[in-house]
């Protein structure tokens, strides 16, 4: 039987793998617990997986060349997330180790959440609740009708084709940018990032993360977006510069903005953004419901049953470099 370790702290555990994932895992391999509540990374990973064939790693446990360095028994580090920013796969392939990654399981609750902070931004929820919570009689403010209003979603993958449907259904104004994207619903309008900018009254940030999309909302994306628009992020906290969108807020000229990542540890929002009353900040808990938690966790558990039988898992990022498989008796690509 395959030994597999499992990365997460007590903590991610709970939130990102849960029990019914873990005892279906335990059906296909003998599961090592991270056996304190810190984040391992880099030799001290190695140490405690020591003896196993394969690492699941929650979305904090980096994977680094330190650790593929120090765990000969290692075939398959195996990220329970999509992105594996943090997993660096050239010393993952110069080791032999495969790397896999996990399906968007995702993409229901981050639109549900999306939409949350849609109508917090245009009518001011989140400021009311917390004045009356002060002991304050709160002043009512105009808001923003969302179905008259324009949406712009910067990145039409699948999170942002989920909450175009559901912006059609509310009467929005659609607007999408993606240079890489095929918008084929006629009610939705594709444009140049700096035409949608100009357009919505909410924009939403769902482009991918690599190094063009770096800073991707900058001062002068900012200046693009008309006076009195909102601003969402979803995506990643570096597609953001952070110092542009405070003085963007500073100056009046973006109303609200709401962030469920940032440049903080583990993506989370920088507590100077989340502080700010014009700003909705949450936790990174896109991912946090039941449903889109055990869709990643069992996306591993699939793999691993594969490795168990001498099969590909499915997901692999370096299949061709993975030579270590060959202990498991599985052919690389």
């Amino acid at each position: 039987m395959l030994r597999v370790f499992l990365a997460h702290t007590p903590e991610m555990f709970e939130g990102y793998y849960g029990a019914r994932a873990l005892a279906a895992l335990q059906r296909h391999a003998e599961v090592v617990r991270n056996p304190g509540s810190a984040v391992l990374s880099g030799a001290a990973l190695a140490e405690a997986a020591r003896g196993c064939q394969a690492i699941v790693a929650d979305r904090a446990t980096p994977g680094t060349p330190e650790t593929f360095g120090a765990a000969p028994d290692l075939v398959a580090f195996l990220r329970v997330a999509v992105d594996i920013s943090t997993i660096d796969v050239a010393a993952a392939s110069a080791a032999g180790v495969l790397v896999t990654r996990a399906t968007p399981g995702f993409v229901d609750s981050v639109t549900e959440l999306a939409l949350g902070y849609m109508v917090d931004l245009a009518r001011g929820v989140s400021g009311h609740v917390q004045a009356y919570r002060r002991g304050e009689e709160p002043v009512g403010r105009m808001g923003l009708q969302l179905s008259a209003a324009t949406l712009g979603i910067v990145g039409f993958g699948r999170i942002g084709r989920r909450l175009a449907e559901v912006a059609l259904a509310l009467g929005m104004r659609v607007l999408v940018a993606d240079p890489f994207a095929t918008v084929e619903d006629p009610r939705i309008a594709q444009l140049p990032m700096e035409a949608l900018l100009a357009e919505a009254d909410i924009t939403v940030c769902l482009a991918i993360s690599d190094a063009a999309t770096r800073n991707l909302f900058d001062a002068a994306a900012f200046a693009r977006m008309k006076r009195g628009a909102r601003f969402i992020n979803l995506s990643r906290g570096e597609l953001v510069d952070e110092q542009a969108l405070a003085a963007a807020l500073d100056a009046g000229h973006i109303a609200g903005a709401a962030m469920d990542v940032g440049r903080a540890q583990d993506q989370r929002p920088s507590a100077v953004l989340a502080r700010r009353p014009d700003v909705i900040a949450t936790p990174h808990i896109g991912g946090m419901t039941p449903e889109a938690m055990e869709h990643q966790a069992m996306d591993t558990v699939r793999q691993v049953a594969a490795l168990a039988r001498g099969e590909m898992p499915e997901g692999a990022v370096n299949a061709a470099a993975a030579h270590r498989l060959s202990r498991l008796g599985v052919r690389p690509a």
